[in-house]
């Protein structure tokens, strides 16, 4: 088989799902091209675990015409000051959020972005991504209120998953979903 170029991914997913570009940091203003010729700016969340500054500086004008999340490493000394320079400089409309914790300082910076209106994503995927409230905790631990539940109780509207079958299950068991 073939692996599809980004344009061919983009004008088969056109209209119908939202693309989450995990490594295309490098490709920037390249990826915006081609959603741009796609028509599928909308649709496509490009992201960075770096500074506000940093990503404006390499990225100019291109940064505020595309859907941007900043990825926040909450473990990290700066992680607030990088939360502050976003929502200063572009509101961003999601922040995903990555600890490996959820000691006060963690819960605290949640709430901060859960308080500044941006949406707040997480994935749960490994432990060490999401405070130890991942997948395995609520499939092969059978603790889902202790995963996906402590993770829509501390606000957040986006979750990265493997089990995306068990997890609509749990929010329709919750009344979180249609």
């Amino acid at each position: 088989h073939q692996i599809p170029t980004f344009e061919e991914v983009m004008t088969l997913c056109k209209g119908k799902i939202m693309v989450n570009v995990d490594k295309g940091y490098d490709y920037f203003k390249e990826a915006y091209a081609i959603l741009e010729k796609t028509g599928t700016v909308g649709q496509c969340v490009m992201k960075a675990g770096l500074p506000y500054e940093q990503v404006k500086s390499e990225n100019g004008d291109v940064l505020d015409k595309m859907i941007f999340m900043p990825v926040v490493n909450l473990q990290k000394a700066d992680a607030e000051a990088v939360i502050d320079s976003y929502l200063t400089h572009m509101s961003p409309k999601a922040f995903e959020l990555v600890f490996n914790n959820d000691g006060p300082e963690v819960l605290r910076l949640i709430d901060k972005v859960r308080s500044s209106g941006a949406r707040i994503f997480i994935n749960s995927l490994w432990p060490e991504l999401c405070g130890g409230h991942d997948d395995d905790r609520a499939v092969e631990l059978h603790e889902p209120d202790e995963s996906w539940g402590w993770i829509i109780g501390r606000g957040a509207k986006l979750i990265q998953t493997d089990r995306p079958a068990l997890l609509l299950d749990y929010l329709r068991a919750k009344k979180l979903h249609n």
